[in-house]
């Protein structure tokens, strides 16, 4: 008899999201693996407690909850392995971490998100690792960049706020070459956009926080690694003793059951926000890549099978002094539209981009950058909503 799990490798996206990671009949028949809640771990005699050798040792090393949400996230990874930390930057400082050491160096994308740079900047640095950034625009160019010690190259696409699409193969390839490891944060387009170890990435970082939980409530990243490098991605987490509680790990599962139709969703409404932005007379820029006209659109309909609900527009100003007053103005206006950080969840956001740490990629002067996080709103209403930021922005 075929078994479910077979059937799952060939199925449609919403049907494998509906049942990876579930077993019931392991659980009584209960649809929803349980909370499993613990520090500790007994062990059926002294032998085993002295080997180890047994599935769970301790609380921190995974109980069934966690593991649930693993194999859900290897198989829409296709990864060797999965490790759950309290946050997306957790997941990104854990990745590093794990393959650099003091006198290495690192290559990132100067698109990076903020407080991962910021962890370059000040930790990586005081450890003895040297970290230079590079245009998200470089391609295969990036191997002039490379030295002796090169140890890791670290993407981001699209970058942060600005969107800029990478081209992941190319720079894999180079990589690879030089015996670097590729590290991605993959958080803007999920695995059902874009999986990043069948692009020659090696290490995909997820902010869970976003679209698998989906609703604004849970912290949780996620380091997927291939396997050739998972046992050192496993190996540093240990020894940091950083893990995900079971309570976020089962609404995270929740939250995946209802991604593709959420993200979906996301998708189809921020586009359709992109493209009446695109025209719009208070409007230099829209910074979205499934848009033909933004510079790196080819590359990702080469590569990726969607969009999600983040983008930036720029806003027009009436000179730099004006350019914080327009934004704030803007953004004062908003009613539907929050104003605050993260995105991915199942409410609309907006704040003013800061770009100030760039120091390779030319940011945008035509005005203030507004980053739009679109929820499941009716797009209309959101419409209606950016209008009112409009005619507010247009009085200053």
């Amino acid at each position: 008899m075929t078994k479910k799990t077979d059937l799952l490798d060939e199925a449609g996206v919403d049907t494998r999201l509906a049942h990876l990671g579930s077993d019931p009949f392991a659980f009584h028949g209960f649809v929803n693996p349980p909370i499993y809640r613990g520090s500790t771990v007994l062990f059926p005699d002294a032998e085993v407690l002295e080997s180890e050798d047994q599935q769970y040792t301790y609380g921190t090393h995974g109980t069934p909850t966690t593991d649930a949400l693993c194999t859900a996230i290897n198989a829409l990874e296709g990864s060797a392995g999965t490790v759950l930390v309290p946050s997306g930057l957790a997941a990104v400082t854990v990745a590093f971490l794990a393959y650099l050491s003091a006198g290495d160096h690192a290559l990132v994308v100067d698109s990076v998100y903020g407080p991962s740079r910021r962890f370059c900047n000040r930790t990586l640095k005081r450890f003895g690792i040297e970290v230079d950034y590079y245009d998200p625009q470089i391609g295969a160019g990036i191997e002039a960049l490379f030295k002796p010690n090169t140890k890791l190259v670290h993407l981001e696409s699209p970058g942060s706020n600005t969107f800029e699409i990478q081209d992941v193969p190319a720079i894999s390839e180079v990589a690879h070459r030089h015996g670097a490891v590729v590290t991605m944060d993959n958080t803007w387009a999920t695995p059902l956009y874009f999986r990043p170890l069948d692009h020659g990435v090696d290490v995909s970082i997820h902010a869970v926080t976003k679209y698998p939980a989906g609703h604004s409530d849970i912290l949780m990243g996620a380091i997927s690694a291939n396997e050739a490098n998972w046992k050192a991605l496993e190996r540093i987490n240990l020894y940091l003793g950083l893990s995900a509680s079971p309570e976020d790990s089962y609404l995270v599962l929740r939250g995946l059951r209802t991604m593709g139709i959420r993200l979906e969703h996301h998708r189809k409404s921020a586009l359709t926000l992109a493209e009446w932005l695109e025209g719009h007379e208070q409007v230099a820029r829209v910074l979205h890549p499934a848009l033909p006209s933004f510079p790196g659109h080819d590359l990702w309909k080469r590569d990726f099978k969607g969009s999600s609900g983040i983008f930036s527009f720029v806003l027009k100003a009436n000179g730099k002094d004006r350019f914080l007053a327009t934004a704030s103005a803007f953004l004062d206006a908003l009613r539907i539209f929050g104003l605050g950080y993260s995105w991915g969840g199942y409410e609309s956001l907006a704040l003013r981009v800061n770009l100030t740490d760039r120091t390779i990629t030319k940011v945008p002067e035509e005005g203030p950058v507004i980053r739009l996080q679109v929820g499941l709103e009716n797009v209309e209403d959101l419409q209606a909503d950016i209008e009112r930021g409009f005619a507010a922005a247009k009085a200053v």
